[in-house]
């Protein structure tokens, strides 16, 4: 029986959520579901978007399966993704993005995993003004050697057990010498540890082009924080859009797993919202406590689903007269 702390989050959150566990649950992973309260509801209920109970539940079981929650954008508390991942050094942000052949985009077979660090480079939050009248602002990056080591060796590591051939580093070293130079360095040097992997260097705006023209040169993406966070938005324009990519942030003794999106509060209550990427986060999840097995019944039931284009949420299908709900007892129904 595994330990996990489930946070449904705000918005869209608790209906993707509650679809996404009884998917779970029908997968025969043995989950012991240890329900925790974070984000906006949380805020106005406690005064606090990260309550210490939910702090103590993610101590202890150290796995946490996370909804989307709203974070006020340039005024209030940072982000709590953002301190979930300082507070317990996830430092490893991975975003995969695969198309999928039930979803008409402008791309076929694209698989991109994007590997972000987490805890580092501009969102350490280390931000001022240097005027009384606040009118100049000033943001400063941290880029540590062994930050970038061992996000660049989780990278290589990942290629070598999901059998990906190739990791491409995206940077900005021939601008920002210092910060963006020294992960550069660090991930030539681990690189060199990887002969069988094959190895690439790209300047992140360059990289932006390419992964539009042609996005089947890229396997395994390694990047700085702030990148990172662009990239994987980018990869998943690619195979269309949030509403189909999972998030893990691991760290060496605790992860969280989520969709990327939002919580979409114009859409709460309207059964329309798509529970695919958080299912997807899941599936990683299993994954990640070793239930593979049940994982990979999971991941063939959405694909059957996502793929057949018939019980699936309108982003999906215009033509669709399906909802959240719905969606989610056909991926149940689908589960051999």
């Amino acid at each position: 029986m595994h330990n996990v702390t489930l946070i449904k989050g705000d918005g869209i959150g608790p209906s993707i959520m509650d679809a996404a566990v009884a998917v779970i649950n029908a997968s025969g992973a043995k989950i012991h579901w240890h329900e925790a309260d974070a984000g906006m509801s949380a805020y106005e209920r406690t005064g606090t978007p990260l309550p210490d109970a939910t702090m103590e539940s993610i101590a202890q079981t150290r796995v946490a399966f996370k909804g989307p929650l709203t974070t006020m954008v340039g005024e209030g508390f940072r982000s709590i993704n953002v301190e979930l991942r300082k507070q317990y050094d996830l430092y490893a942000n991975v975003r995969p993005a695969k198309s999928w052949k039930g979803v008409k985009t402008r791309y076929d077979d694209v698989d991109i995993v994007i590997v972000r660090e987490n805890t580092e480079g501009l969102y350490v939050g280390l931000e001022h003004y240097l005027t009384p009248a606040k009118d100049i602002a000033e943001s400063l990056a941290v880029v540590t050697k062994a930050g970038s080591e061992r996000i660049v060796e989780y990278a290589f590591k990942y290629a070598i057990d999901n059998n990906r051939k190739k990791v491409t580093v995206c940077h900005k070293a021939n601008i920002l010498k210092y910060t963006q130079g020294l992960f550069l360095r660090a991930a030539r040097e681990v690189a060199a540890k990887y002969p069988d992997i094959e190895f690439d260097e790209k300047i992140v705006d360059a990289a932006c082009m390419h992964m539009v023209m042609k996005p089947e040169q890229f396997d395994v993406v390694v990047t700085t924080n702030m990148f990172g966070d662009i990239l994987s938005d980018l990869t998943a324009g690619l195979v269309g859009g949030l509403g189909l990519i999972p998030g893990a942030n691991i760290g060496a003794d605790a992860a969280l797993f989520e969709a990327v999106h939002g919580s979409a509060p114009d859409i709460v209550g309207k059964n329309i919202a798509n529970p695919t990427a958080v299912m997807m986060g899941g599936v990683m999840m299993l994954n990640h406590l070793g239930e593979h097995e049940a994982a990979t019944r999971m991941l063939n039931a959405i694909e059957k689903v996502v793929n057949g284009g018939v019980y699936v949420t309108p982003d999906l299908n215009p033509d669709t007269k399906y909802g959240t709900q719905e969606m989610g007892q056909a991926i149940v129904d689908a589960m051999e």
